[in-house]
């Protein structure tokens, strides 16, 4: 049984606003992942960069898990992962400025007109966002859903702080682990359009 108790962070051990350093152990820069799945992205992330720590969350607990074992299994001491409300981490806990980068990769899109305002990517979470970034921080965004990628453009460009920059496009994986996250492997596989977003904070 793979201990995930050091990679697993709880609403119930925290007090906002948060100090990354207790989190962490350091004062490394910290990128955010919102919707962080079953773990892709962070594994990967953390390996490429051993110098930065990367806190994911996942609203599904399950998946959390699953993405905790994961980074417990690769031994990755810059990675947390929190099971909870994303929206209410961002608003509540995370400190002004603290964050080097912030990725949204592949939300639900909640198809039906009265589920929709449960989408994670709304004015609420962009304010959170322009609190919490630093100057020259970044945010990257990807989804499949063409609509909810034109609503993301629409709602970014009433922010003007944040500087759209290219985004280029990705190259062939090389291994069946050589993906932004699970979504984007199975979505590629079956030739799906990906959209993608990449800002600056100013």
């Amino acid at each position: 049984m793979i201990d995930i108790t050091p990679y697993t962070v709880e609403f119930s051990t925290l007090e906002p606003p948060i100090a990354w350093p207790d989190i962490f152990g350091n004062d490394h820069p910290v990128e955010i992942e919102i919707g962080s799945g079953k773990g892709l992205f962070l594994a990967n992330a953390a390996r490429a960069q051993p110098n930065h720590n990367f806190f994911g969350i996942e609203l599904a607990r399950k998946y959390a898990r699953r993405g905790t074992e994961r980074i417990a299994k690769l031994g990755l001491a810059n990675v947390r992962m929190l099971p909870g409300d994303a929206l209410l981490f961002m608003a509540k806990y995370v400190p002004a400025a603290s964050l080097r980068a912030a990725h949204v990769y592949f939300p639900d899109p909640w198809w039906k007109s009265r589920h929709r305002k449960r989408r994670v990517f709304n004015e609420p979470l962009v304010l959170d966002l322009e609190r919490t970034l630093e100057p020259g921080g970044e945010l990257r965004v990807v989804t499949d859903v063409g609509d909810y990628f034109n609503v993301i453009q629409a709602l970014m460009a009433t922010h003007e702080r944040f500087l759209p920059l290219p985004e280029p496009v990705p190259t062939a994986p090389e291994h069946e682990h050589d993906y932004l996250t699970n979504f984007e492997r199975k979505y590629r596989i079956e030739g799906r359009p990906i959209y993608r977003a990449h800002y600056r904070f100013e």
